[in-house]
């Protein structure tokens, strides 16, 4: 486990306003990281038309361009990327997320402790505010923030390179190829730990990127208050 070698991949559209705070997180939590663990960041820009990329080369991060607009195939790309240049275990979030200092910390722990090809994470919202009571009431309720959960999210997926290979990786879906990815893991007898120690903490924004992602869940819940 010493010598693995992690790719962090981040799908990015138009997210200026939120990518600076999320590649400060990773930056964060790869410093927390043994000296034997190394760490990349690749972000993955597809169809970008405002100031993502400039804020990506401000800090000097790597990164592709695509013009996919869609999640899968950028995601693909991207972890496709990491392993072609050595990445051994891939870890995923999204540009509108921010990540625990301890969020690659406790992927390891948990591959050390039992191994495990793949981890599902959890989400924390980043601020109910502009959300009817009711709306947290609902989420709450739906949500199991606990050890063995069975909640899926591309802001918070990990997995080995080795697994994500042999069941062809993320498939070129608009939406749910995190559930997909998940689905063959499972298919192919793959181990997969549900933990709430490995946690992002992702926008409550509205406006969705996709049609049926996160944001579209909360603004149904939202609209149906």
């Amino acid at each position: 486990m010493d010598d693995i070698k992690i790719g962090i991949v981040i799908p990015a559209h138009n997210e200026a306003m939120t990518i600076t705070k999320c590649l400060a997180s990773v930056q964060a939590a790869i410093e927390q990281l043994p000296s034997t663990i190394t760490a990349s960041v690749l972000v993955v820009l597809d169809s970008c038309r405002d100031d993502t990329l400039e804020l990506v080369e401000s800090v000097d991060v790597d990164y592709l361009c695509c013009d996919y607009q869609c999640v899968g195939q950028v995601r693909d790309l991207g972890i496709r990327h990491a392993i072609a240049s050595g990445a051994t275990w891939l870890a995923c979030t999204d540009a509108d997320s921010v990540v625990t200092p301890d969020w690659l910390i406790q992927q390891i722990a948990h591959v050390k402790d039992q191994p495990t090809d793949m981890i599902c994470g959890v989400v924390s919202i980043d601020s109910w505010a502009h959300l009817t009571l009711q709306t947290r009431e609902d989420y709450m309720a739906h949500y199991q923030d606990r050890m063995g959960h069975h909640h899926i999210h591309g802001a918070n997926l990990s997995f080995s390179a080795e697994a994500y290979l042999a069941v062809d990786g993320f498939a070129p879906l608009e939406c749910h190829e995190d559930a997909d990815l998940v689905k063959r893991f499972e298919s192919k007898g793959y181990a997969i730990t549900w933990s709430n120690r490995v946690r992002v903490i992702t926008s409550s924004r509205l406006q969705a990127r996709t049609a049926k992602g996160f944001a579209a869940f909360l603004a149904n819940l939202e609209t149906n208050n």
